[in-house]
């Protein structure tokens, strides 16, 4: 569905965080104006998008009005209300929308963040950068190893949650399984980490996941 006055999305195809606001419009099927910021070439520093988003990270959403919004689950919000046709991604009712939002939460916390941090302390290309954002920090190749390990906990944490549930939150697909596929494509393209054999339930909802069309947004 094609959206009138929309907003316009200023994205990254090299950012897992835009890739979750894609694949969050994919299955509202909504279809909004996008830019795209060159990451390679710094174009997040550029004079033009520090206007943007003074933060320097993708992705950002901007209003008809000119009003900025970033971090996905802002993002991610504002659509949700602004066009609430189903399926709501984040949730009906009081019940169900604390249960996505305190999964989403973990699938971040214990697993985005972590394969985030593992890259950024690692890849050479981000010397200096070793966090996103207005500011510079060293990296420190001692975390790397940490972050692994991090990682390896959350799938094994997922596994045993997977066990019990169809989809991360329970019944429905959400927003949480936006974050916990994303993040595990992250983690095997950026730490070279992919589900372990053992893990069979997270294995299957990932297989189960990884093949709706709007995955591949």
């Amino acid at each position: 569905m094609t959206t009138d006055n929309a907003p316009t999305l200023y994205e990254s195809k090299a950012s897992p965080n835009s890739r979750r606001v894609r694949i969050f419009l994919a299955e509202k099927q909504l279809e909004i104006p996008t830019r795209g910021v060159d990451l390679g070439a710094k174009e997040q520093f550029s004079d033009a998008f520090l206007a943007i988003n003074p933060r320097r990270q993708v992705p950002a959403l901007v209003l008809a009005d000119g009003t900025s919004i970033g971090e996905v689950p802002v993002i991610w919000r504002y659509l949700e209300e602004a066009y609430p046709e189903k399926p709501a991604l984040l949730g009906t009712t009081p019940k169900t929308k604390a249960l996505i939002a305190m999964w989403e939460r973990r699938a971040e916390l214990d697993g985005f963040s972590p394969v985030m941090e593992g890259v950024r302390n690692a890849v050479a290309g981000l010397k200096g950068r070793a966090l996103s954002g207005p500011h510079a920090y060293e990296q420190i190749p001692e975390i790397v190893e940490r972050s692994k390990l991090r990682v390896a906990n959350f799938f094994a944490d997922f596994d045993e949650r997977l066990k019990a549930v169809a989809f991360v939150a329970g019944d429905e697909f959400s927003a949480a399984d936006i974050t916990t596929l994303v993040t595990i494509d992250f983690a095997a393209g950026g730490l070279k980490m992919t589900i372990p054999e053992e893990h069979t339930a997270l294995q299957a909802w990932y297989d189960k996941v990884s093949s709706r069309p709007a995955s591949k947004a």
